[in-house]
């Protein structure tokens, strides 16, 4: 389940009550949980326009706090993703403060984005890994991220394999164009057998039986928001709508889509 932030310190539209920030980010865990999902993912979904490789230190101190608090809460896996690619501050964010992932939109080539280009961030995130005695901190990595168009088009399946083999990547995404607009199939089936691959944007109970058989898992933000918006909160009810539907398309297939655990790829 993800969890958007509310604006952290720093970001434009920052209100000043960051005490609040953490107590709806602990509600909406709670409500997330109590649905049945199997993992949590924060990110900074409020400080739009976003750093492009960097984040304030502010920005940092502020999800390093959510999610101790976090932590605190719950035993489920729990990821941090800091935008638009500052993949090294969620790196210390995750390994101080007991996260199992980050999630990083661009490991590697290059993307232009609203925020520019964006390259691959994958050479100095995997070094300070190995550095700081993080490799228990999975990174799921985003394949042709939403939001973005490759400055080199290339056919999804290639730039998958180099996401694992030459980038190290542990789980890969795969998202529709814009948040909370699904994957096509035929991405999906592109990806398959490269790592485990998440849905990273637009699954709801409608397109499930479509989409989650031919993905490991998926990261669910839009549809379990009241009225399918990031802004309002977690509405328990469509998180267990979207469980039970879950729960069978996982009874027929005898496959288990849930979170997939860190280090489970060969690097």
């Amino acid at each position: 389940g993800g969890i958007p932030l509310l604006p952290l310190p720093g970001s434009p539209r920052y209100e000043g009550k960051l005490e609040r920030i953490v107590e709806i980010a602990l509600e909406d865990a709670a409500a997330l949980q109590a649905g049945g999902v199997d993992g949590l993912c924060i990110e900074n979904m409020g400080d739009a326009p976003f750093s492009k490789d960097r984040a304030a230190p502010e920005t940092v101190a502020s999800m390093g706090r959510v999610l101790s608090e976090l932590r605190r809460q719950t035993s489920l896996p729990v990821g941090v993703n800091v935008l638009r690619n500052c993949a090294r501050d969620a790196l210390a964010v995750a390994a101080v403060c007991g996260g199992d992932f980050i999630r990083v939109n661009v490991l590697s080539e290059a993307f232009v984005t609203d925020q520019g280009i964006v390259e691959g961030a994958a050479a100095d995130l995997m070094r300070a890994r190995r550095l700081i005695g993080a490799e228990h901190v999975a990174v799921f990595a985003d394949v042709h991220v939403k939001h973005a168009v490759p400055l080199l088009p290339r056919p999804i399946r290639e730039s998958a394999l180099d996401l694992v083999e030459r980038a190290m990547a542990d789980v890969l995404i795969v998202s529709g164009p814009r948040t909370g607009q699904p994957p096509s199939a035929e991405d999906l089936a592109a990806v398959r057998g490269v790592a485990d691959v998440l849905i990273g944007s637009g699954l709801t109970p409608d397109n499930a039986e479509a989409l989650l058989p031919g993905a490991d898992g998926a990261i669910v933000g839009t549809w379990f928001r009241q009225e399918s918006d990031l802004s309002h909160r977690v509405d328990p009810e469509r998180v267990r709508a979207f469980m039970v539907a879950v729960g069978r398309i996982r009874g027929r297939s005898g496959r288990v889509p849930g979170y997939p655990q860190p280090g489970s790829q060969t690097r």
